[in-house]
């Protein structure tokens, strides 16, 4: 094992993972979502690509098996071992501006994700033009006949994990996301592991 570490809500982390490297989140306390934004290590334009896909693989979740793709459909990493069973890769990641329109004004001020991605990808060169749809592992987002989407409890539980193997170098950009608003985090968002082995 090459990495063990902890992350708090509000905290993040960039992870440079090596081709064939697996990376394992693990949901400590379940019903926490984890934001994730995968990039190609050698150029960050080659990003995960929500888009891409859950049209090719048809697939609006992603579990076991599922291969993240990059907007060029390069094979970015594969989902190896999944405890959960769904993820989303719709909902994306909260911001200052998304909570104020969601849920009031009173979260104008309170930490998001988008900052934290921001915060932890600035090193690599990773900024705002460089955001994209991201991958909320843990995260229970239904998607509705209409197309419409909710924001429901999670279907973790304490110590499940979800484990990325890469497919190239990466570089793997997590938020541990801090939200409060909606029941995505169980309404008290809590710490995570990552472990990789590489």
């Amino acid at each position: 094992m090459t990495l063990d570490s902890t992350v708090q809500p509000g905290d993040g982390g960039l992870v440079p993972v090596p081709a064939g490297g697996r990376l394992r989140i693990v949901d400590l306390h379940g019903n926490q979502a984890v934001d994730t934004l995968v990039y190609d290590a050698h150029d960050i334009d080659n990003r995960y690509s929500a888009f891409d896909t859950i049209r090719e693989q048809a697939a609006v979740y992603l579990t076991t098996g599922s291969t993240l793709l990059s907007s060029r459909l390069d094979e970015l990493a594969v989902i190896t071992d999944d405890t959960c069973g769904r993820h989303d890769t719709v909902g994306g990641a909260c911001s200052q501006e998304s909570n104020v329109i969601r849920y009031g004004e009173f979260t104008r001020h309170q930490h998001a994700c988008r900052q934290t991605f921001l915060r932890y990808g600035a090193p690599a060169g990773i900024g705002q033009r460089q955001l994209t749809h991201n991958i909320n592992f843990f995260m229970n987002v239904p998607v509705g006949s209409g197309g419409e989407l909710r924001f429901d409890d999670g279907l973790s539980a304490p110590g499940r994990h979800v484990e990325l193997t890469a497919s190239r170098d990466l570089l793997v950009l997590i938020s541990n996301c801090p939200q409060l608003n909606n029941p995505c985090n169980g309404w008290n968002p809590t710490p995570i592991q990552l472990l990789g082995w590489w």
